[in-house]
């Protein structure tokens, strides 16, 4: 079995440097694909979408009442009504059987086609309308008042969607609008995951001696899937070499690698190694606190993110590092998570050099501290949010206010 000796982390990058050799070294997919528009909800379009027709497509009614002439309206009071003839009872879905002459009116429905001759509708509570056929108009209209005119929403050549927009609920009603069934997106970028060491097997199976459960794969599997990407579990390798790199191998044709574990320091923490071998480091060390030991680089063209095997220390560090370069890959916008700010409840001693991600719960109106230890999951599950502390800052005093970002 191959190991290495302990390699201490002598240097570090600041976050803003390790985001901007991410943002370098990541391009956006070019590969698209067609989905029916009742998927298409959250992703993001590869091409154009121009209307070929008019919405609504004919001139309807914009709500309950009588379709008129609007000048046989003109001067109509509760005191001195103009009283109209009724000829016919219009339902949306239906198509008017006569049109709408002089002294006359129809009942329609909102949403339904106007009669041909009518330019306006009266609204039922300004009518009243009798046994028979006699309605009375209270109030005069003008001509196109309460009607939605053809086109008045949308009209042919109009661009409803254009390339690289985010597939939002607005967007995907204006394309049912025009009838789109279905419609080219950005691929899912497909990220591989694979979780490193001896030691960690499956939820599902019972611990041996000195196991513990994979909890990184399945919180990365989260992330994943939640910022626009497809998770690729691979079977968790042997701590060594040439496991591990066997395991790269069969990571090939994904469009990026994330480790978790192995990124460390210590003699059986080999992933700086087979990206040696493999590819090319980028950097191995951030001034962030939790998750120091990350490393990230290329094979091929594929970036390889390694993560602390810490859960904390990896998680933080996905929503830090992982979730930019995912919604990169996948042409999404910057994720910007919900922001509060409150004073915090209890003093908060940091690490000077190294900007941290540090978790909070809300009570009271209060950030409290719930940041426990990078190896303790409960750490980010009993939290809300979580707090940055720049670099710069050691101590944040019990009230200061703070923004607290939500998870």
């Amino acid at each position: 079995m191959v190991t290495t000796n302990m390699r201490p982390i002598r240097e570090t990058i600041g976050l803003d440097e390790a985001l901007a050799l991410i943002n370098e070294a990541t391009k956006p997919l070019e590969r698209s694909e067609r989905v029916v528009l009742s998927e298409a909800g959250g992703r993001v379009a590869s091409r154009d979408v121009v209307s070929d027709q008019d919405v609504p497509p004919f001139d309807r009614a914009a709500m309950d009442g009588f379709a008129v002439v609007a000048e046989d309206t003109f001067g109509a009071t509760r005191y001195q009504p103009k009283v109209l003839k009724c000829v016919e009872t219009v339902f949306t879905g239906q198509i008017p059987n006569r049109g709408v002459g002089r002294g006359e009116c129809s009942q329609i429905a909102t949403g339904a086609p106007m009669p041909q001759g009518a330019d306006a509708v009266v609204m039922v509570e300004e009518t009243d309308r009798g046994d028979g056929n006699q309605v009375r108009i209270f109030t005069p209209v003008y001509p196109r008042q309460n009607v939605g005119r053809r086109g008045a929403d949308i009209v042919p050549g109009q661009t409803l969607v254009q390339r690289d927009d985010h597939l939002s609920a607005g967007r995907i009603g204006a394309l049912a609008a025009i009838g789109v069934a279905d419609l080219e997106v950005y691929a899912r970028p497909s990220l591989a995951l694979l979780s490193t060491g001896d030691e960690i097997i499956s939820p599902g199976q019972s611990l041996g001696p000195g196991q513990i459960y994979d909890i990184n794969r399945f919180t990365l599997e989260t992330i994943v899937r939640n910022h626009g990407g497809l998770a690729v579990g691979q079977p968790t390798p042997a701590d060594t070499v040439d496991a591990l790199t066997t395991a790269v191998q069969a990571c090939t044709g994904h469009d990026l690698l994330v480790f978790s574990g192995g990124s460390s320091v210590g003699e059986r923490d080999l992933i700086l190694d087979v990206l040696q071998r493999q590819g090319e480091v980028l950097f191995h060390g951030i001034a962030v606190k939790p998750g120091k030991p990350t490393v990230f680089g290329r094979i091929g063209d594929t970036p390889v993110l390694g993560m602390p095997g810490y859960p904390t220390s990896c998680l933080s560090n996905a929503y830090m590092l992982l979730i930019p370069i995912l919604r990169r890959l996948a042409h999404l916008p910057p994720y910007r998570p919900r922001e509060l700010t409150l004073p915090i409840a209890a003093r908060v001693v940091s690490t000077t050099g190294r900007h941290q991600f540090y978790t909070v719960r809300l009570s009271d109106g209060f950030a409290v501290p719930a940041f426990k230890a990078s190896g303790d999951i409960t750490s980010m599950s009993l939290a809300d949010g979580y707090i940055e502390i720049p670099a710069q800052t050691d101590i944040v005093e019990k009230g200061e206010e703070v923004v607290v970002k939500l998870f």
